[in-house]
């Protein structure tokens, strides 16, 4: 790409982010303006605020080249993604969250279930679980971004790392979430023609649809040795049932993302945004069509990449990115798709980065102002546009990210997306059932379901899942091999175990104990 052209490009893209910011902070004149985009937000904005900080450089570059890897077989994650995470999510949750919150007069997700509960501790444990994990997810969405600047603009990847900080802080520390669902909807329509031309392109260039699928399952034979003796058989097919890499993309990647999404704090606060219900059904429809253009593109786009590179280059994707998988999604475009696109594919990758930052410090900054130091100290909580401790939350997010994107290593950017969305599928999913659905549920259930959600999934990641126990090396450090127990448990996902727990637990404690007033359940569902 010419330097002058790209830097004219992304100076008028971050104008506009600039004006709609603005626009945002303009409009936000109270709290709940700054936490919940005053309850009034566009059915159209909302649905596309959601999609854009759903689908993040993580999904795009980190997992395109993951199905770049394995196939195929990653497209149940674009099922799962659109049913669970907008027809379930928007019709059954969203709805209950909506008006739930609304009664409950709270703004957070954490708030939700103390309130919900009656508890401060589920309320503060819950806030900071958020404050302290979040980052690590932040961090390689920080990572794809500053990466990007680095290559694009040719700067050191430091001064490329705190520019984007820096840019995305400006919103979210002044305007609140109206600012970030405004700018969140520009990206995602950035995003999704970006998407578009991708996959028009990359079908053009293996030869159509029915042609490209036939030539990439002629490919069987070149599948590197290693992956098959793990239970790679072509990336038109699924995996050899329970093999290692069966485990590894059914329990970690297919599930752990896929169900983890029903408890995403980001997620939960969009539908705290609109002003009915009927915003929430409206909003179905072009969530699906989003996720469906974004997720599903990538997803077909990373192994059709196989084609390309053997018909041009004589060997597989995974070759060209030298191992790692992160680069496979990058160097496929670069390849092919003419100069133009490429100035385009900048603007996706950036508003992917800019729209889940803005939302996931903007979750950080409330977590730790209103669930954690609020809780603590009632007398700061005011209802002006924005409070001290909403800032300090977000200043200390964005710290947390920046610090841990130099500490974490190459091919991270999927499995740490896997590991927050399992993590907050185990530690928030029966809780958060349980606050909409049952009317038995305790708050002494949900406190000992989060932490138990909590505890078994990091047990479980740094003593028994290999993909993790084995960097960490906490496990051979205490115990002298890199897992507790042998394979498949070190290719489980700790969400297949951590999440039965979590629920039987809730249930159990919640028979076990006193449940709530008859007054303060009406007041919930009634």
């Amino acid at each position: 790409m010419n330097l002058a052209v790209l830097t004219v490009v992304v100076l008028c893209y971050l104008g506009i982010l600039t004006v709609l910011a603005y626009i945002g902070y303009r409009q936000t004149t109270t709290a709940d303006d700054y936490l919940l985009a005053g309850r009034s937000a566009n059915p159209w904005v909302m649905a596309l605020s959601y999609g854009a900080t759903f689908i993040s450089t993580s999904a795009i570059v980190g997992f395109g080249g993951v199905a770049g890897l394995y196939g195929f077989s990653l497209l149940w994650l674009a099922f799962l993604n659109i049913v669970l995470g907008v027809w379930i999510a928007f019709a059954f949750l969203g709805t209950r969250i909506r008006r739930m919150s609304l009664r409950l007069d709270v703004s957070t997700f954490p708030s939700l279930l103390g309130a919900r509960y009656q508890s401060r501790a589920v309320t503060v444990f819950s806030g900071l679980a958020i404050f302290l994990f979040m980052p690590a997810y932040t961090s390689i969405i920080l990572i794809g971004g500053a990466r990007f600047l680095q290559e694009a603009f040719l700067l050191d990847f430091s001064v490329a790392l705190m520019i984007l900080a820096v840019i995305v802080g400006l919103y979210v520390f002044t305007g609140g979430l109206k600012a970030v669902m405004y700018t969140d909807a520009f990206c995602a329509a950035v995003m999704f023609c970006g998407m578009l031309a991708l996959l028009v392109g990359t079908y053009r260039a293996v030869g159509g649809v029915v042609a490209g699928h036939r030539a990439l399952s002629d490919l069987r034979s070149l599948v590197p040795d290693a992956l098959a003796a793990a239970g790679h058989q072509g990336w038109t097919a699924m995996p050899a049932l329970g093999s290692p890499l069966w485990w590894t993309i059914v329990s970690t990647i297919i599930l752990g993302v896929g169900v983890g999404v029903l408890a995403q704090p980001q997620l939960a606060m969009r539908f705290m945004t609109v002003k009915d219900n009927k915003s929430l059904y409206r909003a179905v429809l072009i969530g699906s069509i989003f996720i469906f253009f974004l997720v599903g593109t990538v997803y077909m786009v990373g192994p059709l990449s196989n084609v390309y590179f053997y018909r041009t280059q004589g060997v597989i994707a995974a070759d060209v990115a030298q191992g790692n998988v992160d680069l496979i999604i990058p160097a496929f475009i670069s390849s092919f798709m003419p100069r133009w696109f490429l100035y385009l594919f900048a603007l996706t990758m950036l508003s992917a980065a800019i729209s889940t930052l803005s939302s996931l410090l903007h979750v950080q900054g409330s977590a730790f102002g209103r669930d954690v130091w609020e809780q603590f100290f009632p007398s700061s909580r005011n209802r002006e546009r924005n409070s001290l401790s909403n800032q300090l939350g977000v200043i200390v997010g964005v710290i947390l990210a920046v610090i841990l994107a130099y500490v974490l290593p190459a091919n991270i950017i999927a499995r740490a997306t896997a590991f927050w969305y399992g993590i907050c599928a185990a530690g928030f999913l029966p809780a958060l059932a349980g606050t909409l659905f049952w009317r038995r549920g305790t708050k002494q259930g949900a406190l000992a379901s989060i932490i138990t959600g909590f505890v078994v999934s990091i047990f479980g990641f740094i003593f028994l899942h290999l993909s993790e126990a084995q960097p960490f090396g906490i496990c051979r450090a205490l115990f002298g091999r890199d897992t507790l127990l042998a394979f498949p448990w070190t290719h489980v996902d700790p969400l297949l175990y951590a999440l039965p727990a979590a629920l039987a637990v809730y249930v159990v404690v919640s028979l076990l104990t006193k449940p709530p007033a008859a007054k303060h359940l009406q007041k919930c569902f009634d």
